[in-house]
């Protein structure tokens, strides 16, 4: 659709709609250009508003917390969707069940569950993403993923019909999910395990350590590169990486961490390009090496 008409069409949405938003600060690698459109939805009956006059007639694009997402250089000819403050709510029902918004952060979710006295979502203390990330890909760390805790998940379409899914209802993979990628998340449902908050606590902390002995924390990075390729090899893919190429390799300001070979760094004004290039070196190697192909882990928007 034409800019002229979008402005139009979405002139009711005021400030919340902006046009050729930059993306750069929107997320953890700090690299990116402009969206055609910019939306950042207050509340649901809002979103239904704007999708339903969208009519499916644009690319569309989730942006959480940004911290799993490398945004190209280039304009994204599309709309990016940011779900507002009512999408951040979080709440307990009965004894055991937490609701929470997809907005909601990750770490959030586990502190919200510490303090009700609800083991089983520790691991999400160290996840640095949203809730509706976190279901996309089924994001787990410390041998614990999203599918754990899942009990449902509600969700609008491209056109605006909401629907309730049973996370009984999806196959969970590895990093991955069968759900549509038309979705947009709006709330789950997680279960929980009633236990003491000082041991819950503790265990968090545990984790915590343990994350930043090994990970690099505090610098422009969006988490694990690639995927742990479980099915051909019992290798960790940092493992494939440090055998294969040599790990000072760079790319303009786009570098591979020192502390964690699969976390990439942006040490100053890296490109999208400087990315994408250290990335298929490092799959291109990785293959040539152990005839292992790597998937990408992170998010690409181009």
């Amino acid at each position: 659709m034409e800019l002229n008409q979008l402005k139009l069409l979405l002139n009711e949405f005021g400030e919340n709609v902006r046009f050729e938003y930059d993306l750069k600060k929107k997320n953890w690698f700090n690299i990116g250009g402009k969206a055609k459109l910019f939306y950042k939805a207050n509340n649901l009956n809002e979103l239904v508003i704007f999708l339903k006059k969208l009519n499916n007639k644009e690319k569309i694009f989730i942006l959480g917390a940004g911290s799993n997402t490398l945004i190209s250089d280039n304009l994204f000819n599309g709309v990016v969707i940011k779900l507002g403050k009512n999408f951040n709510n979080i709440s307990l029902l009965g004894e055991d069940i937490i609701i929470a918004g997809s907005s909601v952060l990750d770490k959030s979710l586990s502190e919200f569950a510490m303090s009700n006295s609800l083991s089983g979502f520790e691991f999400l203390s160290c996840i640095p993403g949203t809730i509706g990330g976190g279901i996309r890909m089924n994001a787990g760390c410390f041998g614990c993923e999203f599918k754990d805790v899942l009990l449902s998940v509600q969700a609008i379409d491209k056109v605006g019909n909401i629907k309730t899914i049973l996370s009984k209802d999806i196959k969970f993979e590895y990093r991955n999910n069968n759900l549509p990628d038309d979705l947009i998340f709006l709330s789950a449902s997680f279960k929980g395990i009633k236990g003491n908050s000082v041991k819950i606590n503790d265990e968090m902390s545990r984790l915590k350590i343990e994350k930043e002995k090994n990970q690099p924390t505090k610098i422009k990075t969006s988490g694990s590169t690639f995927k742990n390729p479980t099915l051909q090899t019992k290798k960790k893919v940092w493992e494939l990486i440090k055998e294969s190429i040599p790990l000072d390799t760079n790319f303009g300001d786009a570098y591979i961490s020192d502390k964690h070979c699969n976390f990439f760094v942006n040490k100053g004004d890296a490109t999208f390009e400087d990315m994408i290039n250290l990335i298929n070196f490092v799959t291109e190697n990785v293959f040539k090496k152990t005839g292992i192909r790597l998937e990408k882990e992170i998010k690409i928007l181009e």
